[in-house]
């Protein structure tokens, strides 16, 4: 999983409040357990005015030209809900996004994107409303995020601080899912193996 320190990114803004996992990406497309893959899907019902995806619809924000490259997500309450399916967030970082702002998420998802490379960064309601107006206004506004310090900044350069939980903090300021947390024990996992194979050596023999 890549690292997550300081992120600063084209912010794309998505205007509507309980966006559930059934439009980040539709249940007609969870049709493998590989994480790629997946971003060309991606809000399907709205980026597309057809079921086959070819007719961009032009009013949806992630099509305009202006928004293009975008890595930050801008959007507003409940972000997240429905469903728990981990594909959402696999979907929102094979399409390039790096963070989310939001006032707040649901607590699968929330837990989801930090497993996933992406940082989850929760904002006061109007704090978020001075982003939208700020992204809104100025075409190509970008958007700097810095873990460490728990901070956001503005295209005019405010800040705002966010809190995370230290674990989920640490795990993602150094890129580590649940598999790379356990790796971290492979010493020590590897020295009970060996202990065990002697101990118990009928458990790794293999029948035919």
């Amino acid at each position: 999983m890549k690292p997550f320190t300081t992120h600063e990114g084209l912010a794309v803004p998505i205007d509507r409040p309980n966006i559930d996992t059934d439009q980040i990406i539709p249940k007609q497309f969870l049709r493998k357990i590989e994480r790629s893959g997946f971003g060309i899907h991606l809000f399907h019902d709205w980026r597309y005015l057809d079921d086959a995806g070819t007719a961009p619809n032009p009013e949806f924000s992630l099509n305009q030209q202006r928004y293009q490259g975008a890595s930050v997500l801008l959007t507003r309450d409940n972000f997240g809900c429905g469903s728990s399916r981990e594909h959402a967030p696999w979907a929102l970082e094979d399409f390039g996004f790096r963070a989310i702002i939001a006032p707040s998420y649901a607590d699968i998802f929330y837990n989801n994107c930090f497993k996933n490379g992406i940082l989850p960064v929760v904002l006061k309601t109007e704090e978020v409303e001075e982003l939208f107006q700020s992204i809104g206004k100025t075409p190509g506004a970008r958007i700097k995020i810095d873990l460490d310090k728990q901070n956001v900044i503005s295209p005019e350069g405010k800040v705002y601080s966010f809190e995370v939980d230290s674990f989920r903090k640490y795990c993602l300021f150094n890129g580590l899912d649940d598999i790379g947390l356990t790796l971290q024990h492979a010493d020590k996992i590897g020295l009970f193996e060996e202990k065990n194979r002697k101990e118990e050596p009928w458990l790794y023999t293999s029948k035919k």
